[in-house]
């Protein structure tokens, strides 16, 4: 199997992955991967994407997400799982987007071929695969993070933020000690009091805001509701909202109108702690 890079070549055959720098290729029929554009000079300590979903619509959208979230890059993009085999191999990227209803193999089965040819890149799955079975057994082998299809950007950038915490703590990590480990361990399995701050561009004052907003709400709020409520945008108010939803302190339900897309409203679950709210060490 050969990969597409440096040059743009619409005519690549089918069962190849697209790199970056193929950005102007035309993509041909069948399950074949998308383009991905080049990222041109890395910056400071980027992370390194591949895409891996057999709907090269949905894998332009998925990769233009990834692209959208600092320091995230995406390498290249494959629509099965061979495709994701050959460029994990060739582009080595940190972190791999993984769909499990891919044309050739179940995704999951994937990971353990990755592993056996000793490439040792991060996987989240991104999929609608509800199933208790499949979630199991994404959890068995290791993955960081799983998504369910829909999604919107605020749900993937999330994650991906914080996946980028963890791995910034995972690589900086100096074992010394039992607590060293205690405190590496804890930060791969939950979040705890001890995690570090909120993602970039979020306040510990406007996150304490939101919640004790949440908090006091008769029912549920929508972001557009919790935004009057407290005096900041609708689009912050979404962001914190969603945020919580993540590390769990809110759940999530749809209200549907007579026209246009569900209103997701939030509910209070319980007090957000650890990289929402890091009250450890707070004055």
């Amino acid at each position: 199997m050969t990969a597409t890079s440096g040059t743009p070549d619409a005519t690549a055959p089918a069962g190849t992955f697209a790199a970056a720098g193929t950005a102007g290729a035309t993509h041909p029929a069948g399950p074949t991967a998308a383009t991905a554009e080049n990222p041109g000079p890395r910056a400071a300590a980027p992370i390194g994407v591949l895409v891996v979903d057999d709907d090269f619509m949905v894998a332009r959208v998925h990769r233009a997400f990834v692209e959208r979230v600092e320091p995230f890059r995406v390498l290249g993009v494959a629509g099965t799982g061979e495709q994701a085999l050959t460029a994990v191999g060739e582009l080595r990227p940190d972190l791999v987007l993984l769909d499990l209803y891919l044309p050739d193999v179940f995704g999951l089965d994937v990971i353990p071929r990755l592993r056996a040819a000793g490439h040792d890149c991060d996987v989240m799955v991104i999929s609608a695969a509800r199933e208790a079975d499949a979630v199991r057994g994404a959890v068995r082998q290791g993955v960081v993070d799983y998504l369910l299809k829909p999604f919107e950007f605020e749900d993937l950038r999330v994650r991906l933020e914080r996946y980028a915490v963890q791995r910034g703590r995972l690589l900086g990590t100096v074992v010394r000690s039992q607590a060293d480990v205690d405190r590496v361990l804890a930060g791969a399995t939950a979040q705890t009091a001890t995690a570090p701050a909120l993602p970039k561009g979020m306040s510990v004052e406007t996150a304490e805001l939101v919640e004790r907003t949440l908090r006091e709400a008769n029912g549920t709020l929508s972001a557009s509701e919790c935004a009057a409520l407290t005096g900041i945008s609708r689009v912050s108010a979404r962001r914190y909202l969603e945020y919580f939803h993540t590390v769990g302190g809110a759940e999530v339900s749809l209200r549907y109108g007579v026209a246009g897309r569900p209103e997701r409203r939030y509910r209070y679950r319980g007090a957000v702690t650890g990289p929402a709210l890091p009250r450890a060490g707070r004055p």
